[in-house]
């Protein structure tokens, strides 16, 4: 079927007949409300972990520290299925039913160019976007020659180095860029690694002996990884455009000091192609069609562990998505329409292996080759009415998902989503909006029909898929020399899927324990610049948001949401104090987490304030040199809670162990372009 839609979609979109007009480059048009992180690849280059540099640059971030790398990211409480990721337009999916390998993991921070951070249900033209999507675009190839190599290097044992050549013709343009890197344990504010924050645990009889690393194990790097990316843009005519891209992500020997298991080996593969028609008559002012296939494998195991020295268990995954997306777009009076189709399908398969051997086929699968299946139809409306502009969307959605299990149900969805977001510009410094909207996102495979290795069925296969029905209310004002964005939000998430940690059976092992509740998010948040001077400048932002389920899950009594970060402030001064050399000093607080989901294993948090400072000086046209300092003061500190649906190294009275976030921590970067 998928190769049937690509093939067809992109025939039709070549046999187009094309005006001889200029193709411009393509801008970056967001709704309003919308965040925008730039020049991703100059500033955020401390490491590969996209997720650590979106959690310090916006508010509304949290993040879910699982290592020192591949690490996992919420926004406005909400993650996993409940926010969309897409690189590029292309979706990505972990294969790691605990959230090894999330999809924001799966490129590098030195080949972002920008992100954009679309909080709400106002995004039809994507799969699955209930309470927010990421959108990761990738650096493009550039006319001309040009290079860039980066050597990087940072506490407890961290070391990069990267190389990007893009080049070519108007009509033709190439990109290729590489990258290693490796990092060892790092420390936190205790002086402990990841064998010494185990230690601690240990001794403290929270944790079990088993869950140390064995003394061969115990001075492994934390992960090592390498990258490559390529890619061709070639400009078919003056009005078509062709993009060809190819990602590789390899990653090796992952530790998880919180968790049961480490990662083996995380490898994905990315292959894109798009293409562009521009002007081909009055009902087509641009035709856009997208194919993909994203896969992933990931092996986790207790190798490492004193658990698994002489008999380990390794829990071996596989995802691949493919997807294809047509649409066309065309101005009609004061109407810009756009109207398309959207297919995906994605399969995940996994394994347990004891060993090294596969466990009897009636305890050997976890997720049974299960195939997620979304076609979709979607038009938007932009109308433009002199001072007001009013968006409008609706989406169709028909979604199959099958197990291979014939012992577990199928499950159709059909959900029509739409919303409406009203934009006022009052003035040429101020714009208020409002936006209403309804979206919706089906139950994964891990949710329905996970089994785990003890042939315990932890998933649910007839649960319902999550509707948000949201509205959200914002201004935007600038001033001489400042800028000031607010919203204000409110969702009612009809039947949220939460993990029910109570429902297990009398060995202790879970049942069952996905279920759905109806629930209430609401929150607020504030950021904005202020420019003091032509050298002296600050940004800032802040944001809250609070969750509660209508009713407590079955078996409970409390009914806070998890997940749901507490308040947090960002803010940065930045001086550039002369020719080149710029500094920027920032701090990063958080409230206290007191508000806890308990019974499923969150605890409460300590608050912190982090200051980190970083200074950056040109030489010549060719040479950058890059110093900071993360975490100042060496505190100790913790940013991600417990949540159960993560399998974490559990302690007596329904806590899990905690995993500080790193100590101090010096790193450098020197960066030559040519």
């Amino acid at each position: 079927m998928i190769k049937k839609v690509i093939t067809i979609s992109f025939a039709c979109a070549l046999s187009l007949v094309a005006a001889e007009v200029e193709l411009e480059d393509i801008t970056v048009e967001t709704k309003v409300g919308s965040e925008v992180i730039k020049d991703v690849s100059g500033d955020d280059i401390k490491s590969a972990d996209l997720g650590e540099a979106l959690f310090k640059q916006s508010p509304s971030v949290s993040l879910v520290r699982r290592s020192g790398i591949a690490n996992d990211i919420r926004v406005r409480g909400q993650k996993k299925d409940n926010i969309s990721v897409t690189i590029d337009g292309a979706k990505v999916h972990g294969a790691c039913p605990n959230r090894m390998d999330p999809p924001i993991s799966h490129v590098l921070t030195n080949n972002v160019d920008y992100i954009e951070i679309n909080e709400g249900p106002f995004n039809v033209e994507d799969f699955g976007v209930l309470s927010a999507d990421i959108k990761v675009h990738t650096i493009k190839p550039e006319e001309g020659f040009e290079g860039e190599v980066n050597l990087g290097a940072g506490s407890f044992g961290y070391q990069k180095a990267a190389i990007n050549l893009r080049g070519g013709s108007k009509d033709i343009r190439f990109l290729l860029s590489a990258s290693t890197e490796n990092g060892g344990q790092y420390e936190d504010g205790n002086g402990d690694d990841f064998v010494g924050q185990i230690d601690r645990n240990i001794k403290e009889g929270l944790v079990s002996p088993t869950a140390q690393y064995q003394d061969k194990y115990k001075d492994l790097d934390a992960f090592t990884k390498k990258t490559l990316m390529a890619k061709m843009f070639w400009n078919i005519t003056d009005n078509q455009e062709l993009k060809l891209s190819y990602t590789a992500n390899r990653s090796d020997d992952i530790l998880y000091p919180s968790s049961k298991m480490d990662a083996l080996y995380d490898d994905s593969d990315i292959y894109n192609l798009e293409y562009i028609a521009k002007d081909l008559g009055k009902y087509s002012k641009e035709l856009y069609v997208q194919a993909y296939q994203s896969e992933v494998e990931h092996p986790m195991s207790t190798k490492y562990r004193v658990l698994g020295a002489k008999m380990y268990m390794t829990h071996a995954l596989t995802t691949q998505t493919q997807g294809a997306k047509i649409k066309n777009s065309f101005d009609l009076d004061n109407h810009t329409v756009t109207v398309g189709l959207d297919y995906s399908l994605r399969n995940w398969d996994g394994g347990y292996y004891k060993n090294d051997n596969p466990l009897p086929a009636t305890k050997f699968h976890s997720i049974w080759d299960v195939d997620t299946e979304n076609t979709a139809f979607f038009v938007e409306d932009s109308i433009h009415m002199g001072q007001v502009t009013l968006d409008l969307g609706l989406r169709y959605d028909r979604t199959d998902i099958d197990s291979a299990n014939p012992t577990q149900a199928s499950n159709n969805y059909d959900e029509l989503n739409g919303f409406a977001l009203a934009t006022y510009q009052a003035n040429k410094t101020t714009k208020y909006f409002a936006g209403i909207g309804k979206s919706s996102r089906v139950p994964d495979a891990k949710e329905l029909y996970w089994v785990g290795s003890m042939g315990n069925v932890i998933g649910t296969d007839d649960l319902k898929n999550t509707v948000n029905y949201e509205v959200d209310i914002g201004v935007e004002k600038q001033y001489e020399n400042t800028t000031l964005k607010a919203k204000v939000f409110y969702s009612k998430l009809q039947d949220y899927i939460a993990y029910n940690a109570s429902n297990v059976n009398m060995m202790g092992a879970s049942v069952n324990a996905y279920e759905n509740v109806d629930a209430t998010l609401y929150g607020f948040d504030l950021s904005g610049t202020y420019v003091a001077t032509e050298s002296l400048y600050f940004d800032y932002g802040m944001a809250y948001q609070r969750g509660e389920k209508d009713t407590p899950l079955r078996g409970q009594v409390g009914t806070d949401m998890p997940d749901i970060a507490p308040f947090k402030f960002n803010a940065a001064v930045n001086y550039d104090v002369w020719d080149k050399l710029s500094l920027r000093a920032e701090v990063i607080a958080s409230d206290s987490w007191d508000n806890i989901d308990y019974e499923n294993g969150e605890q409460v948090l300590d608050s912190y304030t982090v200051v980190n400072l970083r200074a950056s000086k040109g030489f010549g046209q060719n040479f950058e040199v890059l110093v900071g300092i993360d975490n100042v003061f060496d505190s100790t500190y913790t940013v991600s809670n417990t949540y159960k649906d993560l399998i974490l190294l559990s302690t007596p009275n329904n806590e899990v162990m905690l995993m500080n976030e790193p100590g101090r921590y010096f790193y450098t970067n020197i960066k030559y372009k040519f």
